[in-house]
C-alpha cells in the first residue's frame, strides 16, 4: 500500500501517478478547449491552469511542449475542420509559447517551495500572481500589438482590454486550481489519517 502522505509531495510523485495526472490534464484541455465540447457544455476554458498545474505536478518537461502541441492542434483542428472563427490565428499566436510557458515555469518554482501548511499560501499566491500577469502580457500584448488586427495601437487602449477581459481568465484559472488544490488537501489529509490509523494497529 503507498504511503498516501507523500504521494502528493511533488518530488516524491512515481512514475504512474505521474502519468495519470498528465492524462487528466489532457482530458480537461481537450473539453474545455475544444470547440465542441466547451460550447455544448459551458465550461471555461482550462489552458491557462493545466499549464500551471502541469508545472506543479509533472516533473519531466516534456509535457510543456507535449500541451502546447495539443493547443495548438485544437485550435487548428477548430478552425480547419469546426468551422470556428479564424480571427486569433494570426503571427502573433506565436506569443502563446511564452505566455503559456511562463505559467509552467510559475508552477515549476512553486513546486520547489511547496510544504503542507499554510505557509505554502504565499509561495503559492505569489506564483500565481506572476504566472497570470506575464501570460497575460505574453497573449493579450501579443495579439494586441502584433496581430495586425487593430490599427492606431495604444498603451492606454491596451490597458482598457486588460481590464476588461484579464478578470475573466483569471476567473477560470482560480475555478480549476481551486479544484486541484481540494482535491489535493483532501487526498493528503486521507493519507495521513490511513498512516496514523496503520501506525496505531501495527
Amino acid at each position: 500500500m503507498p504511503n498516501l502522505s507523500t504521494l502528493f509531495h511533488f518530488p516524491a510523485l512515481a512514475g504512474r501517478h505521474q502519468i495519470v495526472i498528465a492524462l487528466m490534464l489532457v482530458l480537461l484541455v481537450i473539453v474545455t478547449r475544444g470547440h465542441h465540447f466547451s460550447s455544448l457544455h459551458n465550461l471555461p476554458g482550462a489552458s491557462w491552469a493545466v499549464f500551471f498545474l502541469a508545472g506543479v505536478y509533472l516533473r519531466a518537461v516534456w509535457p510543456l511542449v507535449g500541451f502546447l502541441a495539443l493547443s495548438w492542434w485544437l485550435d487548428f483542428a477548430a478552425y480547419t475542420w469546426g468551422g470556428a472563427s479564424g480571427f486569433c490565428l494570426t503571427p502573433a499566436y506565436i506569443f502563446l509559447l511564452p505566455a503559456y510557458a511562463s505559467l509552467w515555469l510559475a508552477g515549476r518554482w512553486y513546486a520547489g517551495q511547496y510544504q503542507f501548511t499554510w505557509r505554502t499560501l504565499m509561495p503559492l499566491s505569489l506564483s500565481i500572481m506572476a504566472g497570470l500577469i506575464l501570460c497575460e502580457l505574453f497573449s493579450s500584448g501579443g495579439f494586441y500589438f502584433f496581430s495586425g488586427r487593430f490599427t492606431d495601437t495604444t498603451w492606454v487602449e491596451f490597458a482598457g482590454r486588460l481590464l476588461n477581459y484579464f478578470p475573466m481568465y483569471v476567473e477560470s484559472f482560480l475555478f480549476y486550481t481551486g479544484m486541484a488544490m481540494v482535491l489535493h488537501v483532501a487526498l493528503v489529509l486521507v493519507g495521513q489519517q490511513h498512516n496514523l490509523g496503520s501506525t496505531t494497529t501495527g
